[in-house]
């Protein structure tokens, strides 16, 4: 009998199985899959790296820090700002605490007004204060309803702040939490977004290489897991009928998944995505490593990134991976969906746009999990005697979220 069987090899089961094989536990890791990674994941198109969704490393992350060697992943990073669309065209805005040399431009940028500006460093203030859990003590209410207490104008909202946190929240209702959004600012304060060179999957593979040889199984799908009663831990079935017995079973898949496997796991609402991707024959960002957002408020496109200006391995010598990410799961046939885009592109980054070529259409319905208040409070503590949950649905929807879930259920189990 082992000690520890994990199901799931994303993010959390990943840094579940390291934290407990560092204190020395027997631990099997079982996968469905062909790979690692869960739902951080990159595929390999005609040589282009196609990160499954619009995907970001925020450096802050203190799990990230603790687990990733952020030197071997040889991360491009992001500027510190985006590039927003309005009616009179793009305007560059910035972080001044971070771009200094921009701040004038900032200032001047028909974003939003002066006040909102001030309101900007004023929330930045707030949401560095206090100690790393201080985002989830406070008191809770909708993003939508913090930014309107914050004073900040319809014009703000809607050119920067909507397109922006829309991309991170994947809906533009912002309805997420506040306390998300607190996090979220200061990971983004306090640290920088960046990307992986090859894409984002090389997080995954990069834990995946420090598991002891053997205890990660690929291919191995679990059928249901059997709790043993009252005595703790129980056994893992498989879909071919090899049943694995272990004195703890960690679930570190999605929710979803987790619900249908035992009982006792409610299964959660997903927020969904369409992402987009392209070869161009150059950016249309002109190589600045940015973020673009669509603050005009019309047209399909939230947001737009060229992640061969961020990191490199994204794309072949000469030529540009174009990533543009659609707010659902777009209903339109591909082709319907393409010629959409292509005119709507062109309106925005001009005729070259025309040429860019489709390398693949991702509908992606699970995306994010909707979370409950009290989900974070469900982190590192047993479904029943033996039988453990994590995942970022139990926590915050980030790779933060799950990797610190996967290390808290560990301590908690070294420590039973």
């Amino acid at each position: 009998m082992r000690d520890v069987v994990v199901v799931g090899a994303g993010l959390a089961g990943l840094t579940c199985v390291r934290a407990l094989q560092a204190r020395g536990a027997d631990c099997l890791l079982l996968d469905a899959s062909d790979a690692v990674g869960g739902r951080v994941r990159t595929d390999d198109v005609d040589g282009y790296r196609l990160d499954r969704g619009f995907q970001v490393l925020l450096t802050a992350y203190p799990a990230a820090q603790a687990w990733l060697d952020y030197g071997s992943l040889r991360l491009g990073r992001f500027a510190a700002g985006a590039r927003v669309s309005t009616a009179a065209g793009d305007a560059r805005v910035s972080d001044p605490w971070r771009e200094p040399a921009r701040a004038w431009q900032t200032l001047r940028a028909p974003i939003g007004t002066l006040a909102d500006k001030l309101r900007v460093g004023a929330l930045r203030l707030a949401a560095t204060q206090g100690g790393a859990d201080s985002p989830w003590a406070r008191p809770e209410r909708s993003t939508a309803d913090e930014l309107a207490a914050r004073g900040f104008s319809p014009v703000m909202l809607e050119r920067f702040l909507r397109p922006w946190l829309g991309g991170i929240f994947l809906e533009r209702e912002l309805e997420t939490s506040n306390r998300m959004l607190f996090f979220v600012y200061r990971m983004f304060s306090e640290g920088y977004a960046a990307l992986p060179a090859g894409g984002m999957q090389r997080i995954p593979e990069q834990l995946a290489a420090g598991l002891r040889a053997g205890s990660c199984r690929l291919g191995a799908a679990v059928a249901r897991v059997h709790p043993d009663g009252g005595k703790g831990g129980g056994s893992v079935e498989l879909s071919d009928g090899e049943v694995l017995q272990a004195r703890h079973i960690v679930l570190a898949t999605d929710g979803t998944t987790a619900s249908r496997l035992v009982a006792g796991v409610e299964a959660p609402k997903w927020r969904s995505v369409t992402c987009v991707q392209w070869a161009a024959p150059e950016s249309p960002l002109g190589g600045e490593p940015v973020l673009w957002l669509n603050g005009s408020g019309r047209g399909l496109v939230n947001n737009l990134v060229v992640p061969s200006d961020v990191a490199a391995g994204y794309a072949p010598p000469g030529m540009a991976l174009v990533s543009t990410t659609l707010i659902g799961a777009r209903p339109e046939a591909d082709e319907t969906l393409i010629d959409a885009l292509r005119l709507e592109l062109r309106e925005r980054h001009g005729p070259a746009a025309l040429n860019w070529r489709p390398l693949a259409v991702q509908r992606i319905r699970q995306a994010l999990p909707v979370l409950s208040p009290d989900s974070g409070a469900k982190s590192g503590k047993p479904l029943r005697a033996g039988v453990w949950v994590c995942g970022d649905h139990r926590a915050s929807a980030s790779i933060q979220g799950a990797m610190a879930a996967g290390q808290a259920v560990a301590e908690a189990i070294a420590t039973t």
